[in-house]
């Protein structure tokens, strides 16, 4: 807990016991304390609605409650040096913020630490996210929900979280079988053969480059297996390659996976079969039209569903159910699936399905990815100049590099559709939101080496921050120290964008800073402090793009 975070548990504090000593409320009685950061420096560093709060319960004027809460709160403990009531009962704190100079002492001392929390409690979390069918190449969807995951992943383990990655292969179905068909029918191109392509094959460069190189490594030997071998072997190599494939491209992006699940494996065990049987066990299900149906309008879905389809075969939904049984079954408090847009009406069934099994639903998370926009000199880009196809991930890493795929990417809620302009990902202007935060962490370096070169120390000396006393200094301070809590909300909300927009904020404060002070100046005290500061910014800065999986420069 560091300066600010113990000053508000004061704050806090005093407000709860200014309750029961006015009277309003006992002390099992009152409510949350909730502090927040007015969006007007006007208004003070910290404001509550208390007042408002305890209106219903003490039966008094809201403004009238403040006004007794003022009398009681002991301002020297909590460091306030001003409170004021605004508008309909609000009161606004004024903190004293020379105390915040103790934060980069903290800060220095925590190193690479700083941030970390116990919010998470060790609680154990299953974050599945990618999850591409091994068929092809990863497109901007995949790209984005990598992102996305990958930096919750960082988030939540920095907030106390004991999380697992996870990349559910769907090795198994009509899928699969397309895709040996595809293979094969490629194989036999490269041996000079005709052959006939499946009208719903994988038709990628991907797919004829893998016939050739099977033919290169097996000849014409596969020609004189039985079909159903052949086919077998066809299916078995090509799965090995797509995922080494997609295992080496996410791996460039710096996604990696904890566990990579296999949807074969749950046919194989019987755990698909043993789903149905345990739904039907617990009456859940019904026969109709020769099928089995699951009664997941009664938890919650728009309709039934069919399980096993007339034909004795199963539909998608039900090794997926088994998949989320087992999730729940290996011990994980939380679940979060991060799926793409076209998987929205995809939830409820999975959620009702978990309830039929007497599943808790709300250990599961759901994040949405909207779809992604490609623009490049102002036109909409729909297919690679390279192939004439989609622009796949690798595609665009290559052509705008992983650091801006993967921020301009983590910028955005999930929720929200994002515009992604290569131009601007590749331009060194401020319009460039990671140039711009990078550039931050590049300019202070700079510093730091012109402070070396006068032969001024880059130590931390707490008996000098003293002479930290401008406005932007403090409001420097304050951004610093509320960097753990930011980190705190992004994984309890599932927010990692959260992180983004605090990285961007504080690049802001930095920027607006430097050109307003010098900070190498003939007094050495206040020099001293100053780069103290800005120690204290590019450690956040590291940190926070670290976070995001993003480098930070020390010179650009």
């Amino acid at each position: 807990m560091n300066a600010l975070e113990r000053m508000k548990e004061n704050l806090k504090q005093e407000i709860r016991q200014a309750v029961v000593e006015a009277g309003l409320a006992p002390l099992e009685e009152v409510p949350e304390v909730v502090l927040e950061v007015p969006k007007e420096k006007a208004h003070g560093d910290l404001a509550t609605n208390m007042a408002m709060q305890l209106a219903r319960i003490a039966k008094k004027n809201p403004r009238q409650i403040a006004e007794e809460l003022i009398r009681r709160i002991h301002r020297e403990k909590a460091f306030i040096k001003e409170i004021q009531i605004a508008g309909p009962g609000f009161i606004n704190f004024f903190i004293d913020r020379s105390y915040l100079t103790e934060v980069l002492v903290e800060m220095d001392q925590a190193g690479d630490t700083y941030g970390e929390s116990t919010t998470g409690q060790g609680e154990r979390v299953l974050v599945e996210f990618v999850s591409a069918n091994p068929t092809g190449s990863l497109h901007l969807g995949h790209a984005r929900g990598a992102a996305i995951g990958d930096v919750l992943c960082r988030v939540l383990s920095k907030a106390g979280y004991e999380v697992t990655r996870e990349y559910y292969i769907n090795d198994a179905g009509n899928q699969m079988n397309m895709m040996a068909l595809s293979l094969e029918a490629r194989y036999r191109e490269a041996l000079g053969l005709d052959a006939s392509f499946p009208e719903d094959g994988y038709r990628g460069q991907d797919m004829v480059q893998m016939g050739k190189k099977l033919a290169e490594e097996e000849g014409d030997r596969l020609l004189k297996l039985g079909e159903e071998e052949r086919i077998a072997f066809i299916r078995e190599y090509g799965l090995k390659h797509l995922l080494a494939k997609i295992r080496e491209d996410l791996s460039r992006y710096r996604v990696e996976f904890d566990v990579w699940y296999s949807e074969k494996s749950l046919h194989d065990s019987g755990a698909v079969t043993e789903v149905v049987e345990e739904l039907t066990r617990l009456g859940h299900t019904y026969e109709k039209d020769g099928a089995v149906w699951l009664k997941s309008t009664e938890f919650g879905d728009d309709k039934d569903r069919v399980l096993v389809k007339k034909d004795g075969s199963f539909t998608y939904i039900t090794p997926d159910i088994a998949y989320h049984r087992d999730k729940y079954d290996r011990g994980f408090h939380r679940i979060v699936d991060i799926f793409g847009a076209d998987h929205h009406g995809y939830i409820p069934r999975i959620k009702a399905a978990m309830a039929a099994s007497g599943r808790d639903p709300e250990q599961m998370t759901f994040l949405v990815t909207q779809m992604v926009k490609l623009y490049q000199g102002g036109e909409l880009v729909k297919m690679s100049k390279r192939t004439g196809k989609a622009v796949t991930m690798v595609e665009l890493m290559e052509e705008v590099g992983v650091d801006a795929t993967r921020y301009i990417f983590a910028m955005r809620g999930p929720d929200s559709h994002l515009d992604f302009d290569m131009d601007l990902a590749v331009s060194q202007s401020n319009d460039n939101p990671v140039f711009y935060v990078q550039y931050a962490h590049a300019r202070i370096n700079s510093v730091f080496r012109q402070a070396q070169e006068r032969g001024i120390p880059l130590e931390l000396d707490a008996s000098v921050l003293s002479a930290l006393k401008e406005e932007q200094e403090y409001d420097l301070l304050q951004k610093l120290a509320s960097f753990p809590e930011e980190i705190a909300l992004a994984a309890e909300q599932m927010a990692p964008n959260r992180v983004v927009r605090y990285l961007h904020e504080l690049a802001t404060q930095l920027h607006s800073y430097y050109n307003a002070h010098r900070v190498i100046t003939e007094d050495r005290e206040r020099t001293q402090a100053r780069l103290a500061l800005l120690s204290g910014v590019v450690q956040v800065l590291r940190i926070g793009l670290n976070l995001v999986g993003v480098h930070a420069p020390e010179k650009m």
